[in-house]
């Protein structure tokens, strides 16, 4: 192409300047938020302080028990008169462990209840829920007492100190103002985490949090700033599984509390003996248990260790937490399997549950020096509170069971079978095959036949087999190991290949094809970044008419719609809310990324967030003429090619010969091999997105037939119709001349001027935000998440060179169209980060990762 174009001196550059300032003002931002944070919660601070003062002076720092001072009872604060208790309690720690919780409680739990309902308020609830609840924990406690109830009588001469009661309380309070997702999720879990260590720990002290959590429940609702009536609202499928899988999450923690935990209060207790490894007394036991000693938590303690010794034994104990754990894992990803193993870990728990009654009875046969033994009808009620957690969770889990259906491939769920059926048949040959050999080392005297029977409880929890009938102890070193050990072996590997199977996507089945999705693209257009949509790794989604589309990159649970729906424009606001419930079916997150701001209001009118995440260029072609000195560097780079014999060839893949593409290639790797860094994809092609026969090619040939440089053109269609083109790969060789991207993008700007397009964009720049004019008013410093941006496209810029390419492309004069991402919720933004990292990244070895790491660690 020949362009006669006059030669002139090409304009100072300017803003050279600009990042240092830039960074100053993100500096300055950044301080003023956290001076902003500092001055909204003043009474959160002050508390902690007061909560490491209390501690000092009452020297429960340093291990001084001052409960008996300080604390909160029955006997301290109604019988002896001691009112004033029920205030110092809420202000004076336990010990060490306990200042640093409330300390943290208070900046963290306290300072979010304050931020959401104002310093005066949060103080207000903080004392109001903190002295009812300790109010009336002790006013039951003292009307059980009268009635000689078990848990009443035992703890009633207990004196405690709690600062987290009060903080748990206007935590509680807080929901109340919060809104609709936060207010749910954390009134669940606040809900479900004290009820947990009620019923485990079974501490004065947690009774008191519970009744100030339900304290705070009717004081937030008469405290919220918003009068609206409060209701109950429906749980998408996606917030009812992670409230299910919370709720699974926390009961997990249940027998670590009571591991963890010093008492015998509750029905619960007898598991935090289970850990315990210490040798059986035999003489100790028989006294424990027959004699008249005036503590019957000697004898449970022997009793629960006849079945658990060893430290495979005690891992073994840890078994059903892990599995709930995972469970609550799958539960959150919607999987079936999640559901099915959440079901039978509960299962087991429920009819594992009469193993207990046993030791709660030693419990009430045995009474204390104090209180007297259980009635017959408090055994009953700690019987049934043994099962009152996995009962609930298993009616809970029945009754969400239709929000779990996403099913593993079938192939991937045979091999998870195999292979937990070859560690069984295996781990208990082995136990099988040592007992044999050894069979006289093995006490009390066990047959060949028991030794078939026995090898199934190796694999089961010894809390599941409840009584000495169960006991055998081999004195061979080898039969020993492998009763010890085959059973963690196996829950180990199923824990490994469960992750596997949950880490298993079942293929879904697309609707129609890519081809049917081009040619509604073609006919309805998709905006000018559309075609990228038509690239490996993007899922073509169809409305259930067909009239509408998009495509979707699912990464990790998020659901990354690229650019606008393909359908009319009357139809955009359907055609995204199908596939909101399209997503909602699979448990995943949507997020609409790279769009124009003519989809801002149907995300407003959703109660959606979004933000700016780049700038598109776009050259107008009507009238483009290229003159004026503000053009001077382009017409530099044609003349400069015109001199030298450079040519622009408009071609496609499919046209060019083998000794071209390969040329191409080798361009394309060179570019690679010498930067070193990761590949980027997902908004940026690469050499097979330049093989699509939809797509055009320009070259700069050299005189001598070289290729000097490339871009790629993807077409805008519109009616049918090809509109505009789009600039995607930009490459050029490594001996190649300075102007020659500049050659290239003006040649192509005027072949398709010539061609009747109506514009050229030079598609979009990640984090990148358009110039300011010099006459316009100087913006804000930027804040919050823009602030974040500014700072990841510095940070950024060494390796990719983000804003060195959209200074580039202000060569070109073009006019600026923000990009914007759109998505339900702030809190899904980490995810949404790394979604998108993977999607740009997919494949990054060890060592691009360490070269990226480095490149950035020079940013300064």
């Amino acid at each position: 192409m020949n362009n006669n174009i006059t030669r002139q001196r090409p304009p100072a550059q300017s803003g050279a300047e600009s990042l240092p300032a830039g960074r100053r003002s993100h500096l300055q931002n950044t301080k003023e938020r956290l001076d902003g944070f500092f001055r909204r919660i003043p009474f959160s601070f002050l508390m902690a302080a007061v909560f490491l003062a209390a501690a000092v002076f009452s020297r429960t720092l340093f291990g001084m028990d001052a409960a008996r001072i300080w604390g909160q009872g029955v006997d301290a604060t109604f019988e002896g008169g001691r009112w004033w208790t029920l205030l110092t309690a809420l202000l004076v720690p336990q010990d060490a462990t306990a200042t640093a919780l409330a300390a943290i409680g208070a900046v963290l739990l306290l300072g979010l209840a304050e931020r959401t309902l104002g310093t005066r308020k949060a103080a207000l609830a903080f004392l109001t829920t903190g002295l009812t609840g300790g109010f009336l924990g002790i006013l039951l406690q003292w009307l059980g007492t009268l009635t000689w109830e078990w848990w009443s009588t035992s703890a009633s001469t207990s004196a405690t100190v709690d600062p987290l009661t009060g903080v748990l309380g206007a935590l509680s309070t807080a929901t109340g103002s919060m809104g609709l997702l936060w207010r749910r999720r954390i009134r669940v879990v606040l809900l479900t985490f004290v009820l947990i260590f009620v019923l485990y720990s079974g501490d004065p002290e947690d009774f008191y949090r519970l009744l100030a959590v339900l304290a705070g429940l009717p004081l937030g609702a008469w405290l919220r700033t918003s009068k609206r009536p409060l209701h109950v609202a429906y749980s998408s499928h996606r917030e009812t599984r992670t409230l299910v899988a919370a709720v699974v999450l926390v009961t997990a923690v249940g027998p670590l509390v009571a591991f963890l935990g010093s008492t015998d209060l509750t029905p619960f207790a007898f598991g935090s003996y289970l850990f315990m490894n210490d040798p059986v007394d035999p003489g100790m036991l028989a006294a424990a248990c027959h004699g008249d000693l005036p503590l019957s938590r000697l004898c449970i303690h022997q009793l629960a260790r006849i079945g658990s010794q060893g430290p495979g034994m005690v891992a073994l104990a840890f078994v059903p937490v892990v599995l709930l754990g995972l469970a609550a894992w799958g539960l959150y990803r919607g999987r079936r399997f999640g559901w099915w193993l959440a079901v039978g870990v509960n299962t087991a728990i429920l009819l594992a549950s009469p193993g207990s009654f046993s030791v709660v009875r030693l419990i009430g046969q045995a009474g204390t020096a104090v209180h007297r033994p259980f009635n017959g009808q408090e055994l009953v009620i700690w019987m049934l509170t043994a099962a009152l957690v996995p009962a609930a969770s298993l009616i809970m889990l029945v009754l969400k069971r239709r929000h779990f259906g996403i099913h593993a491939p079938r192939r991937a769920f045979r091999r998870f079978l195999l292979v937990l059926l070859g560690s069984f048949l295996v781990l208990a040959g082995a136990c099988t095959v040592a007992a044999l050999s050894a069979l006289k080392s093995i006490a009390p005297r066990i047959t060949a036949s028991g030794v078939f029977l026995d090898a199934p409880r190796r694999f089961v929890p010894p809390h599941f087999l409840s009584g000495p009938g169960h006991f055998v102890l081999p004195r061979h070193t080898v039969v020993s190991w492998a009763y010890q050990w085959s059973g963690p072996a196996f829950w180990a590997v199923f824990v490994v290949a469960a992750l596997w199977l949950l880490s298993r996507s079942p293929r879904l089945a697309v609707a129609h094809d890519v081809e049917k999705f081009r040619a509604l693209l073609r006919r309805r257009g998709g905006g000018s970044l559309g075609h990228m949509t038509t690239w490996e790794g993007n899922t073509p989604w169809f409305t259930r008419d067909g009239e509408g589309a998009l495509a979707y990159r699912e990464v990790n649970g998020q659901a990354i719609v690229l650019g606008e729906p393909v359908c009319a424009p009357d139809r955009v606001e359907q055609t995204i809310r199908e596939f909101l419930v399209f997503c909602d079916e699979h448990n995943w997150t949507p997020v609409f990324y790279s769009f124009h701001s003519g989809l801002l209001p149907v995300f407003e009118h959703l109660g959606w967030r979004h933000m700016p995440v780049g700038e598109e260029t776009v050259i107008h072609t009507e009238g483009l003429t290229m003159q004026g000195k503000h053009w001077q560097s382009v017409r530099t780079a044609l003349n400069k090619a015109v001199r030298e014999g450079r040519t622009a060839v408009w071609t496609s893949w499919s046209e060019l010969p083998f000794a071209a593409t390969t040329e191409i290639v080798a361009i394309s790797e060179s570019w690679v091999a010498e930067n070193k860094l990761p590949e980027m994809g997902f908004t940026l092609g690469g050499l097979e997105e330049l093989k699509d026969p939809d797509v055009r090619l320009m070259l700069a040939v050299a005189e001598d037939g070289r290729i000097e440089a490339l871009t790629s053109w993807m077409p805008v269609h519109e009616d049918g119709e090809v509109v505009a083109w789009t600039l995607d790969f930009m490459r050029r060789a490594p001996e190649s001349h300075n102007g020659v991207m500049e050659f290239l993008i003006a040649s192509a700007a005027l072949h398709l001027q010539e061609a009747g397009a109506r514009f050229v964009s030079l598609s979009g720049a990640p984090l990148a935000t358009k110039p300011v004019p010099a006459d316009a008013a100087p913006e804000a410093p930027a804040a919050g998440i823009a602030a974040f941006l500014a700072w990841l496209s510095r940070t950024l810029e060494p390796a990719y060179g983000f804003g060195s390419l959209f200074r580039f492309k202000a060569k070109f004069h073009p006019e600026y169209s923000t990009l914007f991402m759109a998505f339900p919720d702030f809190s899904a933004l980490p995810r949404i980060g790394m979604a998108l990292a993977r999607a740009y990244l997919p494949e990054v070895s060890t060592k691009e990762s360490m070269v990226l790491a480095r490149v950035l660690g020079r940013r300064d």
